[in-house]
């Protein structure tokens, strides 16, 4: 073991010596969120892996997906899974994950709380679903989760993987330490051909691209029924949508809607990326003299609503379908981006900060063939909001280049599938040779 080698192995362990410390602090912690909403308190347990549920007979996969924007995306890939009869435990680490989960994949696939990167936990979870194959979606890298799996044995891959400017500037400044976690993976699919270079880089192998698997995910849905009634109420107002913003571009929003109301007669539907900030979205907006109608609470939209707050979970589909002009946030005050194809396949012209490092590609894509203008200021998105919302030749071409670019987009599932025969193909085999239990399915 050289100089490098052996500062990364002690780098690591004195990961998993500060984790063992902060295993006392863990559950006062996690009580502390849960009073915030940002934990399940009835299944706190689950965070130090305890199981909630049985674990079925034959082949196990356990997919681990962060937050909603990962959940979303592997939702066809866990259905096609189950088509081949191979049991789904998918982990996520928030609860409106967790809800999504539920709403669009019901009982089909085993829901648990990822354990805390705690050895206790880890162990406690691995000892008790003992699964066959662990596959990580976009950047979830963990050293105790995948130091257990790889001395298990478990091949730990990494789908739909990606990796920022920034990400990759600070892992290389810790090289030694990067090579000594990434060459555990088994495999990684990256989104574009610079994510996979710099998981080589940082010494992955094999690595495979796919594309982003985001653009073969169903439209978010909606209730007909709920879009109608707005629609009525909205009637032929112009309409523009914020979505998934962040602290700091609501209040941007609100400087947009107030410049352009008297032009346009505009209604802005906000979406904030956490919808728990819903009341203090709303008490921002009050303060600057703008009236409220708010989702949560079923307020009509009347003439006098200036901003219509989408403060709910898993309705993305009604709110992109009220309007057809959708800036998509975390990239002016807040950096990352946010997924710029839901937008674009539901008929939407794409405004976004130029901060989307986490969806670089998508965005290149959409840019390059005329469906998404990056602005880099509040007074360049009202300029854009305000020449789309009065131009619908420009708009019009903005939407229909955003619908044929996803759809040339598509095809990433397909490759992810290829990529991941050789380790799901045995799976499927065996769980052909378990008898079924009565009722599973």
């Amino acid at each position: 073991m050289n100089a490098s080698e052996a500062a990364a192995s002690f780098a690591l362990k004195v990961y998993g010596w500060v984790g063992q410390g902060a295993l006392p602090l863990s559950r006062p912690w996690l009580f502390q969120r849960a009073r915030k909403g940002k934990e399940d308190k009835a299944r706190l347990n689950e965070r130090f892996g305890y199981p909630s549920r049985e674990r079925p007979a034959g082949p196990l996969l356990w997919l681990h997906a962060a937050s909603v924007g990962e959940t979303m995306a592997v939702i066809p890939l866990m259905r096609e899974l189950r088509r081949r009869d191979i049991h789904v435990l998918l982990t996520t680490g928030t609860v409106t994950s967790a809800e999504i989960a539920r709403d669009r994949l019901g009982d089909t696939v085993i829901h648990q709380y990822v354990p805390l990167d705690l050895r206790p936990a880890v162990q406690r979870f691995l000892d008790y679903w003992q699964p066959d194959v662990a596959i990580g979606v976009e950047s979830e890298i963990w050293p105790t989760t995948l130091a257990e799996l790889n001395q298990r044995q478990i091949p730990q891959i990494l789908v739909n993987a990606r990796m920022s400017d920034r990400s990759f500037q600070r892992w290389m400044r810790y090289k030694p330490v990067a090579e000594a976690l990434f060459s555990k993976l088994a495999l990684v699919i990256a989104q574009s051909d610079l994510d996979g270079q710099n998981f080589r880089d940082l010494g992955a192998w094999p690595v495979q691209v796919s594309g982003n698997i985001k653009a073969d995910s169903d439209a978010p849905p909606c209730d007909d029924v709920v879009r109608a009634s707005y629609n009525v109420q909205i009637r032929n107002r112009k309409t523009w949508a914020a979505i998934s913003t962040f602290d700091g571009e609501e209040a941007i929003v609100a400087m947009v809607h107030r410049a352009l109301k008297a032009h346009t007669g505009l209604l802005t539907i906000l979406v904030p990326r956490h919808p728990e900030r819903g009341d203090e979205v709303e008490a921002m907006l009050k303060e600057k003299g703008l009236v409220v109608a708010r989702r949560t609470r079923n307020d009509p939209i009347t003439d006098e609503t200036d901003i219509f707050l989408g403060d709910t979970i898993g309705e993305m589909g009604l709110y992109l379908r009220l309007t057809d002009l959708a800036f998509v946030g975390r990239s002016l005050t807040a950096d990352g981006g946010q997924n710029p194809m839901e937008p674009a396949m539901l008929g939407c012209a794409v405004l976004s900060g130029p901060k989307v490092s986490n969806f670089r590609d998508a965005y290149q894509q959409l840019v390059r063939k005329g469906s998404a203008r990056v602005v880099r200021d509040a007074e360049m998105l009202a300029k854009a909001v305000h020449f789309l919302l009065t131009n619908d030749l420009a708009r019009t071409k903005m939407i229909d280049a955003g619908l044929e670019t996803t759809q040339e987009m598509r095809g990433a599932l397909a490759a992810t599938m290829k990529g991941l025969e050789a380790h799901i193909s045995p799976l499927s085999v065996q769980a052909k040779l378990v008898p079924r239990a009565a009722g599973t399915n």
